[in-house]
């Protein structure tokens, strides 16, 4: 299981804590210096069953910068996917991707019900 994470993120840190704490291994992966691949983010969003917006970190600078909230909607997956993949802090973090399961965010309920033995 890979978990992507920005180190200076406060819910990243409070993530790898959670993991931590619940004896969960894990491969941590920065999303700045190793962003996802394009075809890495397909594999996800489509093993996630989640809408690709919920893979964009909608409250970063770069998404306000860019104006991304008004373009996303005019936006094809491909082209949502190729952007997503240009740059690892447009990606909502941490992204946890285990081989049946991918989890967008910190949701304690969510990682207790799928990573907690």
């Amino acid at each position: 299981m890979q978990v992507l994470v920005y180190k200076k993120c406060s819910t990243c840190q409070k993530a790898l804590l959670w993991l931590k704490e619940h004896n969960v291994e894990y491969e941590e992966r920065a999303i700045v210096e190793d962003h996802p691949t394009k075809e890495e983010l397909e594999k996800w969003y489509q093993k996630s069953g989640l809408p690709l917006k919920k893979f964009f970190n909608t409250s970063g600078m770069i998404y306000k910068e860019m104006n991304l909230k008004d373009k996303l909607a005019d936006m094809s997956e491909e082209e949502q996917l190729k952007l997503l993949a240009s740059n690892g802090m447009l990606v909502k973090r941490p992204l946890v991707a285990g081989d049946d399961f991918v989890l967008v965010g910190f949701k304690e309920n969510e990682w207790n019900e799928k990573l907690k033995k």
